[in-house]
């Protein structure tokens, strides 16, 4: 059978978990009609997206499902070898397949995989392995699909992907060997990046302008309470997005609030690895904590063992998942952007414009090293693995004395 567009091959990891391909008629259509070894890939990458799932974050399934789906489209639409196969050329005619798709293959909007269509889920013909989307600050540029090209960061992550599939091929005696790490060697796509880091972050002006819309903004609607809440959280918490919303195995919760011996406030954080941290709470937050709870109708503080979700939705139960909670924030940071360019100028407010709900993780962490706290203790509260990593992202010490020699060059 001819194939010519793309069919999603795997869903979300809950549904991925209680799959019954009589559920999904296309995609058991699509596989009955392939080579009985396709048949088997599939088999074999639906069990090494259940380990994934099962052991890794809801972020890292998405992730890694994206990029083996795309592979395994690839084997099966355009190369149609095993990929037991497979050698590093054929890799690295991958990688080429993966710079330059077919225009069918890309997208320019979001599209679900599977749609709920009389008790089936059905395959959505509008989706593609590939999605091309406008930066944040320029959101109205017309894309043309044409002009796809990945991102370095994009690349490498595709190459994370494919070894992770391969090692657990070699796991279960299934391959004898990764190509990938030869291909990724000799790809020329990949760039060695040496470049000067800068911290996505806002200025001590454009965040004021951030937290003083967020509050006018929750003084004339109250159901921006919780937009106010998550933005002064995430910055002076440095939360992470993920550590804020509900996830299949953590829904933080009003008790992760708790005081020790010295009446000292700390937060408890569900971080990358798996890790929970205790993040040091400071008086000044307990306002707006205060403010928030009292529009949830809450005692002032939490108490210990209080049940209540953090960040619960205001229609169905629980609490909002990253990209909900991402939504409220961006309204803020548009409106943020407005206000502070019809005051300041472009040039002063651009930063609004570009920002992510990561650039608060990051505005929160740079003031506390402006302050000069201590970096093991600022360490601690990010979750780094020791303060290097902090000195790396943040204080850049080195950079800093790099640039502070180099300007006495003269030109003349």
């Amino acid at each position: 059978m001819a194939i010519t567009k793309p069919t999603p091959l795997f869903p979300t990891y809950t549904e991925l978990a209680e799959l019954s391909l009589s559920d999904y008629p296309q995609l058991s259509s699509f596989l009955d009609n392939q080579p009985t070894w396709m048949r088997q890939h599939w088999d074999w990458a639906k069990e090494y997206l259940l380990y994934i799932g099962r052991n890794k974050s809801q972020h890292t399934y998405v992730r890694f499902r994206n990029d083996i789906e795309k592979f395994l489209l690839w084997v099966f639409m355009v190369d149609k070898q095993p990929v037991d196969d497979l050698r590093k050329a054929d890799i690295l005619r991958y990688i080429d397949f993966c710079v330059a798709p077919p225009v069918k293959w890309i997208s320019t909007q979001l599209h679900d995989r599977f749609r709920l269509n009389n008790g089936y889920f059905a395959s959505n013909l509008k989706w593609t392995p590939f999605r091309q989307t406008p930066p944040k600050y320029d959101k109205d540029r017309v894309l043309d699909p044409k002009k796809y090209q990945p991102s370095l960061q994009t690349l490498e992550s595709t190459f994370v992907a494919l070894s992770s599939f391969y090692r657990h091929l070699i796991d279960e005696e299934i391959c004898f060997g990764n190509p990938i790490p030869l291909a990724k060697r000799d790809c020329k796509y990949l760039i060695k990046d040496s470049q000067v880091k800068t911290i996505s972050r806002l200025t001590e002006q454009q965040w004021q302008y951030l937290l003083d819309t967020a509050v006018e903004m929750a003084d004339s609607d109250p159901l921006l309470e919780r937009s106010l809440f998550t933005i002064a959280t995430m910055k002076t918490l440095f939360l992470r997005l993920s550590e804020l919303s509900e996830r299949n195995d953590w829904t933080p919760l009003m008790s992760h609030f708790w005081t020790d011996e010295g009446n000292n406030w700390w937060f408890k954080a569900y971080g990358k690895g798996k890790k929970i941290r205790d993040i040091t709470v400071p008086p000044g937050y307990l306002t707006f904590l205060k403010r928030y709870r009292k529009w949830r109708g809450l005692s002032p503080l939490p108490s210990k063992g209080e049940q209540t979700v953090l960040v619960e939705k205001i229609r169905g139960r629980g609490g909002l998942t990253g990209r909900q909670i991402s939504r409220l924030i961006q309204s803020v940071f548009d409106a943020a952007f407005d206000k502070m360019k019809s005051e300041q100028g472009l040039e002063s407010a651009q930063k609004l414009n570009e920002a992510t709900t990561h650039y608060l993780r990051h505005t929160g962490a740079s003031m506390e090293i402006e302050r000069d706290r201590p970096l093991k203790d600022l360490s601690e509260d990010l979750g780094h693995s020791s303060s290097a990593t902090t000195d790396t992202v943040y204080v850049q010490v080195e950079r800093k004395k790099r640039a502070s020699s180099g300007k006495d060059r003269k030109v003349e």
